[in-house]
């Protein structure tokens, strides 16, 4: 079992080097991690804006739920709230769902040409088939998850001000006055840290796991599992470490 943990993380760490290769015509690539931008980003708002906005209402009611004694402020509802949202939710929970969104995408979508000799074809022109697939792939994702991680955390606080507001928990003067309390601009920046991470992650594992998938169709599906569960496994790895090396 270690062994072959060992081996798969020696691949991966040859094919990241692989990976960052100088690309034959650059021209190529930019137009390519425009169209991925597009594929991994802008089609993940619908379901990035859904989750973000029930979290935040789903926060909200809670926190109000447990602070019902009269010596904790009203204010603190929203500013546990945006520290909730901020520090966690939404750079966290919402990478792992692009987690199981892009990266079955990503290790289906390379798998598939692995299995149908569309990667042998690549090689064979003399094309570096992992950074002409992978590389767009991680640029675009660490361009575009931090600015759904900061939508993000917009939807979400809104949802927990219109939540509070609907049912009376929190008067909405108090709750904006928490989300402005105590703000500390750092908090954004280690936010936004974790979410370019988390992007890296995502797309290189699962591009791992799609471009050594061996087989058929069968293979191409378990790839995919595998690309989703190791990197929501290391998401949630990282963002042990990143906390301790960024907060503590």
């Amino acid at each position: 079992m270690i062994s072959g943990f060992l081996f798969h993380i020696g691949r991966y760490i040859l094919l990241i080097r692989q990976v960052f290769k100088r690309p034959e015509k650059q021209s190529i690539y930019f137009r390519q991690i425009l169209i991925e931008i597009e594929n991994l980003g802008l089609d993940s708002l619908a379901i990035v804006a859904f989750v973000s906005v029930f979290m935040g209402a789903v926060l909200c009611i809670q926190m109000a739920f447990n602070m019902d004694t009269p010596l904790i402020p009203l204010y603190t509802i929203g500013f546990a709230t945006r520290q909730s949202v901020v520090l966690e939710f939404s750079p966290t929970i919402i990478s792992l769902i692009l987690a199981g969104k892009v990266g079955s995408r990503i290790s289906s979508e390379i798998g598939t040409m692995r299995v149908t000799e569309q990667i042998d074809a690549l090689e064979i022109m003399g094309i570096n088939p992992t950074t002409y697939l992978i590389f767009p792939k991680i640029v675009a994702s660490m361009f575009i998850n931090p600015i759904l991680i900061m939508l993000s955390m917009i939807l979400a606080v809104a949802g927990g001000w219109l939540a509070g507001s609907l049912t009376g928990l929190v008067p909405s003067s108090e709750y904006v006055y928490g989300i402005k309390a105590f703000f500390e601009v750092y908090d954004i920046y280690y936010a936004l840290i974790k979410s370019v991470v988390f992007a890296f992650l995502i797309v290189s594992i699962s591009g791992y796991h799609g471009f050594y998938t061996k087989g058929g169709a069968l293979e191409v599906g378990a790839a995919s599992t595998k690309g989703v569960v190791h990197s929501t496994m290391a998401i949630i790895v990282f963002n042990l470490i990143l906390t301790k090396l960024l907060l503590a």
